[in-house]
């Protein structure tokens, strides 16, 4: 059997083929009745609008791309979802590829997604190269989320203000009571900023020589080696702030084994307020980076653009909050003054 066509659904619905590919296009000047019949024909002939001829006669294919650099870390999954849920409502469909995955078998990583001839690009995190993204900004709207790293001109960014996340984490920890205070940091624009206000908010409270920082890769083991050499030591300290979620689970590891209690002999602060962190047997304080809202905003950038092409990169930073739960407390030496 043939599959039903826009003349099929015309015929049942006793109207014509123009006005059913107006209320298929969504149009509002078709009369609530007429739509009703349209889209009940529809559905009682099994039709389905041929998406590939819509793209032939629109020359645009009302897709999305997404290259995603990180598929590990959580957070990606609220901005995901937030950058989805409004390139859904404006009637495009999201297509993910694996930044990582196409550099390792040589490609660009883009170039899956230009083959398929999407409208516009979401880069989403970390690339090596960011400004190869200009040859790509000059054949369509390209949006980079929740990284930090220098973009060509034309290229809009949307990222969470890591700055003040870092110090908010910092005056809490040192409100506390800690002045022995260590910063597992990790790679990257986001890492550097994060790593950078943390020494310069303990700069500013008189505490630059007690401010320590331990590298890390960003991943749960790199967090637990960190903390075992941190804790290990004969001036250990008694707050710990992760660059993020992952690596602050690690640091709980190690903490836990070294016999140590989390926050009475030591507080963690992990980032990003990641599903991970809200786990009841964690309960992490961390900082609530807006991924959802970095996500919702980057679709609104790609939504003007595709509107209104042209104009000058814009860059925005959603405000982060302190989600304060189980793993900070005073320190045990408060008394004796840090």
């Amino acid at each position: 059997m043939r599959p039903p066509t826009i003349r099929d659904v015309a015929e049942r619905a006793g109207v014509s083929k123009s006005l059913v590919s107006l209320v298929l296009r969504g149009s509002d000047q078709v009369r609530p009745e007429k739509r009703e019949a349209v889209l009940r024909a529809a559905r009682e002939l099994g039709y389905r609008p041929n998406a590939a001829a819509r793209s032939l006669s629109e020359q645009r294919t009302r897709t999305v791309g997404v290259l995603l650099n990180d598929l590990r870390n959580p957070w990606f999954v609220d901005l995901l979802d937030g950058l989805n849920s409004l390139l859904h409502a404006g009637g495009l469909q999201m297509l993910l590829a694996d930044a990582r995955l196409n550099r390792r078998t040589g490609q660009d990583p883009a170039d899956p997604l230009l083959d398929l001839r999407v409208d516009g690009l979401v880069v989403v995190g970390t690339l090596p190269d960011p400004a190869a993204l200009g040859a790509v900004a000059e054949r369509m709207p390209v949006v980079l989320a929740g990284a930090r790293e220098p973009v060509p001109p034309g290229v809009d960014q949307v990222a969470g203000d890591d700055e003040q996340g870092a110090r908010l984490v910092t005056e809490h920890l040192i409100g506390l009571g800690h002045r022995r205070i260590a910063h597992l940091a990790g790679y990257g624009a986001v890492a550097e900023l994060r790593r950078r206000s943390f020494e310069e908010t303990m700069r500013a409270h008189g505490l630059a020589d007690r401010a320590v920082v331990e590298s890390g890769d960003m991943t749960e083991e790199g967090g637990y080696r960190a903390t075992v050499r941190l804790l290990s030591g004969p001036d250990r300290p008694t707050a710990i702030f992760a660059v993020n979620d992952i690596t602050c689970v690690g640091a709980l590891s190690a903490a836990e084994e070294l016999g140590l209690r989390v926050p009475q002999d030591v507080s963690v602060v992990g980032y990003d307020n990641t599903s991970i962190s809200r786990l009841r047997h964690l309960w992490l304080t961390t900082v609530d980076n807006a991924g959802h809202e970095v996500g919702r905003r980057a679709a609104r950038f790609l939504l003007d653009r595709l509107e209104r092409p042209g104009g000058e990169g814009r860059l925005h930073l959603t405000a982060p909050t302190l989600e304060i739960r189980g793993t900070t407390g005073p320190p045990a030496d408060t008394a004796l003054g840090g």
